[in-house]
């Protein structure tokens, strides 16, 4: 249901299946990284104690990205820094991946519906290096 996505010891992703359920608050994410992902289950009646965050100032030297399929299949082919090809992961409809460092690519399997959530302001061409990446017949699930 949880899976961490690493090379040479790097967390490079957070993978969350849809299927993932477990009462109470449960976090996924290192304190240290700069987007945070949690869950939440409550009974019904369940009171969040209403809240204001503070301003606390932060420092985010790399863009991390969270993508909440919610329809299709997704390919992630992830790569190391070097642009050099890894492995393969599928996202399911309901898959919640947190992507954290490396490169990354995509293939629609099917036709999708995604949300992505990243850190701003964007930075336009910036905020990216682009690169060639592999064909499908090379992926490596």
């Amino acid at each position: 249901m949880i899976e961490h996505i690493e090379h040479r010891g790097e967390l490079l992703a957070l993978i969350i299946r849809a299927s993932y359920a477990k009462p109470g608050i449960s976090f996924f994410t290192d304190t240290s990284l700069s987007q945070q992902i949690g869950y939440m289950q409550h009974p019904r009646g369940k009171l969040i104690e209403p809240h204001i965050h503070k301003p606390v100032a932060r420092e985010v030297h790399l863009t991390q990205e969270v993508l909440v399929l919610r329809k299709g299949r997704l390919r992630v082919d992830f790569y190391d820094t070097d642009q050099t090809y890894l492995y393969s992961r599928t996202l399911e409809s309901g898959d919640l991946i947190l992507l954290i460092k490396g490169g990354h690519g995509f293939e629609a399997l099917e036709e999708i519906e995604m949300f992505e959530i990243k850190q701003g302001p964007y930075a336009g061409d910036e905020d990216k290096t682009r690169f060639s990446g592999i064909s499908a017949d090379q992926a490596n699930e």
